[in-house]
């Protein structure tokens, strides 16, 4: 009868199992299937680019020789530089945002195969903070609501700028096609802001980039990355902010290395959104058995045993806890209302 009973009750977490393993294995295979359009994609970029370097050659030669060019073979040839320059950014567009599916189902691939792994070793997950349990199932709801507050946020700020943006080129350009034949000089003054607008665009559109999953932290690690992100922080909030290094500098095991990084990000991110500072100082000491990456600011506080999950602020730090605590660290909260914050993550190296 006990045997029955203990049967019975396994079964859901069994059937969670199959589920989970099967997803894993889908998840592989798209994984495959976007490895292979990444390949096509990059194949692309580079026949538009050499498409544009030649169209940018005949475009010099005709403002070379701009008094007696044909005015047919002038709007042709900037027609054809403008679709060139469209069809190359969408195409470059196309390509990070493979790469960036890549990355994602990589991250959810491991995240379920270390969750099967768990989970075949019994349904709770040990919270490295609270010194309890937590249900695997809770886990999983919380890292998804922060995957899907990330993702609002970042629809957000598409909608309010690329895509704004580009809906003002499409209105410029035809402008531009209008006064082509009766006022030049108009006509060109379009086609400046036009790319000046285009250039703004192409910048935030990198930095959102950044803000996802930035290149040269495969590239070149965690310490040039964190210096990369601090100083665009301060171009773009007028924060003073201080960052310093100490230990030895070197290359971490890649999820340490990411895992550190989102860490600085979302303190910062936090900094900005709630603290209401003026002063910021990020510490990243390295020395050879841990990393400790401090994000200390003068604003205006907060009580961490009142966070909550239903908060931007609460669920961000206590998703990242668990993602912390889940890397054998560990986060630690000095904060008060009324003077500042300081914010500790440790993580170990094992090195």
């Amino acid at each position: 009868m006990a045997d029955a009973k203990s049967e019975e009750a396994a079964s859901p977490l069994e059937a969670f199992l199959e589920s989970a393993r099967a997803e894993l294995a889908q998840v592989r295979n798209q994984t495959q299937e976007i490895s292979l359009l990444v390949e096509q994609s990059q194949g692309e970029v580079e026949k538009l680019v050499q498409r544009n370097a030649a169209i940018t050659a005949q475009l010099h030669q005709i403002q070379a020789n701009f008094d007696t060019v044909p005015r047919e073979d002038i709007r042709t040839a900037y027609e054809a530089a403008q679709d060139g320059q469209q069809r190359l950014f969408t195409m470059r567009g196309q390509v990070e945002k493979l790469q960036s599916d890549q990355v994602n189902l990589k991250r959810y691939a491991d995240f379920l195969a270390r969750t099967i792994q768990l989970l075949e070793g019994g349904a709770k997950v040990e919270s490295a903070d609270s010194g309890g349990v937590v249900p695997a199932t809770d886990l999983v709801e919380q890292l998804i609501q922060a995957q899907e507050e990330e993702r609002r946020k970042i629809s957000r700020q598409i909608h309010d700028g690329p895509a704004q943006a580009l809906s003002n080129f499409i209105l410029q350009t035809e402008i531009a096609l209008r006064l082509f034949d009766s006022d030049m000089e108009k006509a060109r003054e379009e086609l400046s802001s036009l790319k000046a607008s285009a250039s703004t665009t192409f910048s935030q559109v990198r930095d959102y980039i950044f803000d996802l999953r930035p290149m040269m932290l495969d590239d070149l690690g965690l310490v040039p990355t964190i210096r990369r992100y601090t100083e665009a922080f301060k171009d773009k909030t007028g924060l003073n902010l201080n960052l310093v290094i100490t230990g030895s500098e070197r290359r971490l095991e890649s999820h340490l290395e990411v895992l550190l990084f989102r860490a600085v990000q979302e303190l910062l991110g936090n900094v900005r959104e709630y603290a209401q500072a003026t002063q910021v100082k990020v510490t990243l000491d390295m020395d050879d058995s841990q990393v400790r990456a401090t994000v200390e600011d003068n604003g205006k506080g907060f009580r961490p045993e009142a966070l909550q999950p239903k908060d931007g602020e609460g669920r961000g730090l206590l998703t990242l806890r668990d993602r912390v605590g889940q890397a054998g660290g560990s986060i630690e909260f000095d904060a008060e209302p009324g003077r500042g914050s300081r914010i500790v993550v440790v993580v170990p190296t094992h090195t």
